[in-house]
């Protein structure tokens, strides 16, 4: 595979000059022998002869992010080979221009020393601010299956020294230099062909939040988006190739599709857009956000949760049996440690016969607590404080011992791989022993979302929940997808996977929250994990998983999705208690107090017992903003100290602003003017050892420290 193409590039120059002088008002097309380009105000395209990419060009910077390197590959399978590799750089393309398209057309493709019956189509449409790439793709060769395509990809890519590398992994990782961390292995190379290239593994929906990453510099990036309405199986594909110099320099990004387009077949896929622009990350993040609006499908959650601050979750028996809390601690001790700290949500594990984990969906009442009518009891005496209860279920797992899987239908609702078999996981929790680490597990099938009689079995475990009178119900694991749990259809020549396993979870979270949006508006759905097509139907989400140290970057996100309530995941026990209560502050997130994996509560945890308590002072002095606000990023104010992580928070009438600002990272005491144009300042609340100047106009803050400034209108 050839890493560049500076021939290519070099060729085409007369093509570039000729487009770079055509009027720029409306988009353009100029075709040379050696190539074909399309402008407009803000971005120009020249595609080689030979299908490179040799310009992607940001006009109103002159910043060029291509090489002249090739535009796309494909693999497909035989009956003898798997993954037969075909690259763009060896083919021979006809390469045409009409207005804003460029059509790049292969009749046939060449594979080693051979031609292969399969005819792609791929199309360079050149739109206001982005550049759409489409591709079609048809296949008329015998006992093949075209599985996978790379397109677009910008190959060799030209980055200015400040651009940072932007993924939605975990809420958002921003990462400063892109070379290095997409150089590092990832795993084994033994599994893998990490001599030819690394690769970071990035796949929407597997914990990824949004379907999207971006290059992102101080005054302008490179935004990458799959504006995909089918929510089809995705990867970023971030890949650093070797170099000339045999270091793994040479920087690739674009997008991996899924077709498992057979014999026969055609398949094609516009969603794929980049688009070089000017301005801050904020430019990306709308672009992102206006294609959302597309689809979009939120409902305002119910106050009573748009008003919480925090939420206890606590396992009462585990998975080995043993009872950690009883009923009667809902109201006794559990809501009196919560109310330390002010919180008034438990999220209620383990609260079945078999315990945590395990009998699943069977759920059998606890009778030795008096079963479901104790727990009722329980729940009542609860809520009747002010409180809210959050009853968990798993909404994919099937224990293989429950009564449901023994009676046949576990079999017939889970997933099945490529082979046929049972898809399965496994879950063991340990006691203060070895016995259950080492050699006891409890294994479950995979459910499949849509299969109708799984349906009516989470429709039933919701209705028992608001039976039971919980304020919400929650489903773990249905709120991301996973990697490699996909279901299989092995009735054709080749297997193949359920690529649309996001959609098809968004439609069943889409049938829960609607089946109570009349009868009750009150009863809450969540679900574990954040994923943009998935949060749309869910009231809240449980953030999934922790994301630390200085990559963490969820003001992307947070920007992007202002409505979304999720929790952090964090912050256990005493240890860094500080860092991660702040970021919740920082990031407009609820608390999700989970003390030694959910087997024990706040009053167990003295440090994040006070500090969280002075928190949600802040969080319920000033939750116009900070709970019933719009996460608001860096705009309405500045701070003259970049050290200094600050946010804003408008509330809905945009009559009061809130200025969270902390010092997170620096050792030594920071001091910052803060300028709040429009407003006046009208209190503050801190905590550690922050310093506000009378009339909030400066903040000093040590490590860790965090102040709160309120501001008003007149």
């Amino acid at each position: 595979m050839k890493l560049n193409r500076l021939i290519a590039a070099a060729a085409v120059f007369a093509a570039i000059v000729s487009c770079s002088e055509a009027p720029s008002s409306a988009p353009a097309a100029e075709v040379a022998a050696s190539g074909v380009c399309i402008a407009n105000d803000n971005i120009r395209v020249t595609i080689g002869q030979d299908g490179s990419l040799v310009e992607l060009v940001n006009l109103n910077t002159g910043q060029n992010y291509a090489s002249g390197a090739l535009l796309w590959r494909l693999y497909y399978d035989s009956k003898a080979e798997k993954e037969i590799e075909i690259c763009g750089d060896v083919q021979s393309p006809a390469v045409t221009a009409e207005g804003n398209v460029i059509t790049i057309s292969y009749d046939s493709l060449k594979v080693r020393d051979y031609a292969v019956d399969m005819a792609m189509t791929l199309k360079v449409i050149l739109e206001d601010d982005k550049v759409r790439f489409a591709s079609e793709l048809s296949n008329n060769e015998a006992h093949t299956v075209i599985r996978e395509l790379h397109y677009p990809l910008v190959h060799g890519a030209v980055l200015p020294a400040d651009h940072k590398l932007y993924t939605a992994e975990a809420g958002g990782r921003l990462y400063a230099e892109p070379q290095k961390v997409l150089s590092k292995l990832e795993s084994s190379p033994y599994k893998k062909p990490e001599q030819f290239f690394r690769q970071k593994n990035v796949k929407y929906g597997a914990k990824v939040f949004m379907n999207c990453f971006a290059l992102l510099g101080e005054n302008q990036g490179l935004y990458f988006g799959s504006h995909d309405p089918s929510f089809q199986d995705t990867w970023h594909g971030l890949r650093a190739y070797k170099g000339n110099n045999g270091k793994f320099d040479c920087l690739e990004f674009g997008f991996f599709k899924y077709p498992h387009c057979f014999s026969g077949e055609t398949w094609s896929c516009d969603a794929n857009v980049v688009a070089p622009y000017s301005g801050t990350w904020h430019v990306a993040s709308r672009i992102y956000r206006t294609w959302v609006n597309t689809w979009w499908d939120h409902r305002e959650s119910p106050q009573w949760l748009r008003e919480m601050k925090s939420w206890h979750r606590v396992i009462f028996k585990h998975q080995y049996g043993e009872y950690l809390f009883k009923y009667p601690d809902l109201y006794g001790r559990v809501d009196q440690a919560g109310q330390s700290v002010g919180c008034n949500t438990v999220f209620l594990f383990g609260w079945w016969a078999e315990g945590m984990d395990h009998g699943n969906p069977d759920y059998s009442p606890d009778e030795s607590q008096g079963g479901d009518a104790g727990l009722k009891e329980a729940i009542a005496r609860y809520q009747a404080n002010g409180n809210n209860l959050i009853l968990y279920y798993n909404g994919k797992l099937i224990d293989r011992e429950s009564r449901f899987y023994l009676s046949g239908m576990g079999s017939k609702v889970c997933r099945h791989d490529n082979t046929g078999s049972e898809i399965l996981e496994r879950y063991k929790f340990t006691g203060k022993g070895t016995w259950l680490g080492e050699y006891d597990q409890r294994t479950f099938a995979v459910a499949t979302m849509m299969d109708p009689q799984w349906n009516e079995v989470l429709f039933a475990l919701q209705d028992r929940a608001y039976g039971l009178g919980a304020k919400s119900v929650f489903f773990d694991q249905l709120g991301y997808i996973e990697s490699e749990s996909t279901n299989w259809d092995t009735s054709r020549e080749f297997p193949i996977p359920d690529i649309h396993g996001i959609l098809k979870r968004s439609q069943c979270l889409k049938l829960l929250r609607d089946r109570y949006a009349d009868i009750d508006p009150d009863f809450a759905l969540g679900a574990e994990g954040t994923v943009d097509a998935l949060a749309q139907y869910c009231d809240y989400t449980h953030g999934y998983p922790a994301n630390d140290g200085p990559e963490r970057f969820v003001n992307f996100f947070r920007y992007t999705f202002p409505e979304i309530i999720f929790t952090d995941r964090g912050q256990r026990d005493d240890e860094n208690v500080a860092y991660h209560v702040n970021y919740t502050l920082l990031d407009g997130q609820r608390n999700d107090i989970e003390i030694y994996r959910c087997r024990n509560i706040i009053d167990d945890t003295p440090v994040y017992q006070a500090y969280l308590a002075e928190a949600n002072k802040i969080k319920e002095e000033y939750k116009d903003c900070l709970l019933l606000g719009r996460y608001n990023d860096v705009f309405g104010f500045t701070c003259s100290d970049n050290e200094i992580d600050a946010r804003s928070f408008l509330s809905e009438d945009g009559k009061k602003m809130v200025i969270v600002a902390a010092n997170q990272f620096c050792p030594q005491a920071r001091t910052a003017k803060i300028n709040v144009p429009g407003y006046r300042f009208a209190g503050s609340m801190t905590l550690g050892n922050a310093k506000v100047k009378a009339g909030g106009s400066k903040v000093t803050l040590g490590q860790y420290d965090l102040a709160a400034l309120l501001y008003v209108t007149d």
